[in-house]
């Protein structure tokens, strides 16, 4: 698959876009906290700030990608960003930590450009037999980063503080741009006689959407999941801090050690992902989510907190590769970067609107009872899955007869 110069490029591009992430988002999770004296609110907005986009901007991004040349839109995505921290870096200096929160969002707002871009390069440059490998490649590089990232990230604000985190995450952003920028021009964009407006694309990939039973359950499923995900998605820390006892830098060896799992949970996913149905991983991998999920939220104990993450971790890849999955195989390819653009926002949002509420849910409830909500939630996202199986077994008993 490396042999491929796109997938090569990309993913090098990746690297350096998620290492300038992970050493951006701790800088600013760590500074933040020391600032307000752990408040669950602000860490509570730091997550907004940094998912929000997502929900807000997708949509349009995937519209635009499916309009605009894909080397091109990535390359300024990456460059603009880079520039955007570099803009947060001068207003942190003059005592405006708010931009901060501001720098996240522009950033990742950005990145709603880029992403559904490299998805059409992929669509467009890699085998169809080996699309699914590249896409297990590229969870594998979130997991690794997972593992990875949080302990670079907390080295970098602990040994040189937020200055130099802001500036290496300039430099890796732009670094990003530049390795894109080497990739082969890209060719005119392809446009039918039904090519209109900005607006009448976007509503067809909407109204495509909506008349796929597939992509209407994964809307479904990802609203509910979306929202359980929110709720606990900005308590980690406070796990680390009430529960387990121990100082905020604890975080980053939990968050280690399930980005390891799930790293290793990649690389299996990769072996069993043409043996399985992408319906029944996402199932499975939600399932033993939630479970995960309430345990989390209840335990007092180190270890038990460990096990429990490098088992969510485990199957966290099976959750992600069976959303690409489903989604590239029941969509044309003049629609993906419309209904990537689409379906994601429908969790983000959901999230979003989780993470918004979840510092006052902690508040008003208790960091135990707001994990069991979470995985209870996930549990019934995943029930709503069943009619996947249902039309998959009714295809096949057609298929014959046909």
């Amino acid at each position: 698959m490396l042999s491929n110069r796109y997938v090569r490029t990309v993913i090098l591009s990746r690297v350096l876009l998620h290492l300038g992430i992970w050493i951006r988002n701790y800088a600013v999770l760590l500074y933040v906290t020391d600032l307000t004296k752990n408040d669950p609110v602000y860490v509570s907005l730091i997550s907004v700030a940094e998912f929000a986009p997502i929900f807000l901007f997708a949509l349009i991004g995937g519209t635009f990608a499916d309009r605009w040349r894909p080397k091109r839109t990535m390359v300024w995505s990456d460059l603009l960003s880079g520039l955007s921290v570099l803009v947060v870096l001068l207003a942190l200096l003059n005592g405006g930590w708010m931009a901060l929160l501001v720098g996240s969002f522009v950033s990742a707002s950005l990145s709603q450009f880029s992403q559904p871009s490299a998805m059409k390069l992929y669509k467009r440059h890699v085998p169809g037999e080996q699309l699914q490998g590249v896409l297990a490649m590229s969870q594998s590089l979130v997991a690794l980063f997972m593992a990875l990232g949080p302990v670079i990230g907390t080295f970098v604000f602990l040994q040189f503080g937020i200055g130099v985190s802001l500036v290496l995450t300039t430099i890796l952003f732009l670094g990003s741009s530049l390795v894109l920028s080497t990739l082969p021009r890209d060719g005119e964009e392809p446009r039918t006689d039904q090519a209109g407006s900005f607006r009448k694309e976007l509503m067809d990939g909407i109204r495509y959407i909506g008349s796929n039973p597939a992509l209407r359950t994964l809307c479904l499923t990802f609203a509910v999941v979306g929202f359980a995900s929110g709720l606990n998605q900005p308590l980690p820390i406070f796990v680390v801090i009430e529960k387990l006892g121990q100082d905020k830098p604890f975080l980053q060896w939990l968050v280690m050690t399930n980005g390891a799992a799930m790293l290793a949970g990649g690389i299996a996913v990769m072996g069993i992902a043409k043996k399985v149905k992408p319906q029944l991983l996402l199932m499975a991998g939600l399932l033993v989510s939630a479970v995960c999920t309430i345990g989390i939220g209840g335990s007092t104990m180190i270890w038990l907190t460990i096990v429990l993450l490098v088992i969510s971790g485990l199957v966290y890849p099976c959750i992600h590769g069976g959303i690409q999955t489903l989604i590239v195989r029941n969509t044309e390819g003049a629609f993906i970067g419309r209904v990537s653009g689409a379906i994601m926002p429908v969790f983000m949002g959901m999230m979003v609107v989780g993470m918004f509420l979840s510092g006052y849910v902690k508040d008003a409830l208790s960091l135990s009872g707001v994990y069991a909500a979470s995985g209870v939630l996930i549990m019934a996202g995943s029930l709503l899955l069943i009619p996947l199986f249902t039309e998959n077994r009714s295809s096949a008993k057609r298929g014959p007869a046909s």
